[in-house]
């Protein structure tokens, strides 16, 4: 073998020779979008029926029931007043639902998304 067949070796396919790599677009900071910015350029794109993307997805309903709190503490609430529809935790609660006014106990419950007192 001679010194030209060894130096003439076949160049990789994937490697240019007018490559060049430019480095400022490398420091160049990123914009990052937010989430209304993403969902709103998905919604302008023309989308296929069945493409799944952020506006499209949706979670199916659970098969746990939902967890109940006091309307006072917070606290996980394992009891309801029969008469104001107010939940609570203990009955140092209890206490203090009993001597709330009715107007109280309908802001509790409009906090909360309860439609109406049953008295």
């Amino acid at each position: 073998m001679s010194a030209d067949e060894i130096r003439t070796e076949p160049k990789p396919v994937f490697k240019t020779a007018s490559f060049y790599h430019n480095s400022k677009s490398s420091v160049k900071k990123r914009a990052w979008k937010s989430l209304k910015q993403i969902i709103s350029t998905e919604k302008a794109l023309p989308w296929p029926e069945n493409v799944v993307h952020y506006s499209s997805i949706n979670a199916p309903p659970s098969f746990k029931p939902a967890e109940k709190f006091s309307d006072l503490s917070g606290l996980p609430a394992p009891y309801t007043d029969p008469q104001t529809r107010l939940r609570f935790a203990n009955k140092e609660e209890y206490a203090t639902l009993i001597g709330l006014p009715m107007d109280i106990t309908a802001g509790y419950l409009a906090l909360r998304g309860a439609s109406s007192i049953v008295g």
